[in-house]
């Protein structure tokens, strides 16, 4: 089934390359690029994949004043499909394909889900602003781009769960609703803010994630820092100690450079 869907992954992209490639290109004040791919996959493919998305019991809880999300990527645990559209964005025609379209150079996969994996969110649940880690687990390559592809049918913008992309300041975001059977190609970069509004409603908002690196610094100069969260403009006592809380723990990663925290990463022969 892989096969299949990267081919077509590749169709759709192909299709609309003109399209995806000036809607990235937009310079809109904020700090990430992105474009979003609506109908990603033919819509009986993507309903299976919805159907057999691992439930919340079976992934992991994050729950701190940063976020509130089920994750997961113990992939080899769930209907075999699960494995293949998440490694559809991994092969390297599609990687070649992306890069193309976005302008990155020298694009690399993350074959080990280091950035990457299953999300479910459901009501109440929400990531906080942040910017993405700089680098990859050696700090080799640098976080360049996230492919967030939605997979819950009928999801409505007003049920939040919502990418917000915001401008450098954190004090403006635009929304781009996680409609169902949608990609979205999105920057990353020292000031790529991005965050999910909270989820208003009992439904479960489902996400498969992947990410991309590069050599190439997207900032133009050598940088390096954890995952930085901030908050939103409203929690103005949680922004402070969320900015702490964040230059802690990058002075932290700066003394001890493979970090403190147990590794988390797909394993191909478990």
């Amino acid at each position: 089934m892989r096969e299949e869907l990267v081919q077509l992954i590749l169709d759709r992209l192909d299709g609309d390359a003109s399209a995806i490639k000036a809607e990235f290109a937009q310079e809109r004040g904020i700090g990430a690029k992105f474009a979003a791919i609506d109908g990603l996959l033919p819509a009986e493919i993507a309903e299976r994949i919805a159907k057999v998305f691992p439930s919340t019991s079976d992934m992991r809880l994050m729950d701190t004043f940063r976020e509130r999300k089920h994750t997961t990527k113990d992939l080899k645990r769930f209907d075999r499909l699960i494995e293949d559209i998440t490694f559809a964005f991994q092969d390297e025609r599609v990687i070649s394909k992306v890069a193309e379209l976005t302008g990155i150079a020298n694009a690399v996969g993350d074959p080990r889900l280091y950035a990457g994996g299953l999300s479910a969110m459901t009501r109440g649940h929400f990531l906080n602003p942040h910017i993405d880690n700089s680098h990859d687990g050696e700090r080799r390559n640098y976080r360049v781009l996230n492919l967030l592809y939605y997979v819950t049918p009928d999801w409505k913008p007003e049920n939040g769960g919502n990418l917000e992309l915001w401008d450098p300041e954190v004090r403006e975001p635009i929304e781009i609703p996680s409609l169902f059977n949608r990609l979205v190609l999105m920057s990353t970069n020292d000031s790529s803010w991005h965050s999910v509004n909270e989820v208003r409603v009992d439904g479960i908002r489902r996400c498969v994630s992947n990410y991309y690196f590069s050599p190439n610094s997207p900032n133009g100069y050598d940088t390096f820092h954890v995952t930085y969260f901030m908050a939103r403009p409203e929690q103005k006592f949680r922004r402070i100690f969320t900015r702490l809380d964040s230059e802690l723990r990058s002075r932290l990663r700066r003394i001890k450079k493979d970090g403190f925290a147990k590794k988390d990463i797909f394993d191909p022969n478990s």
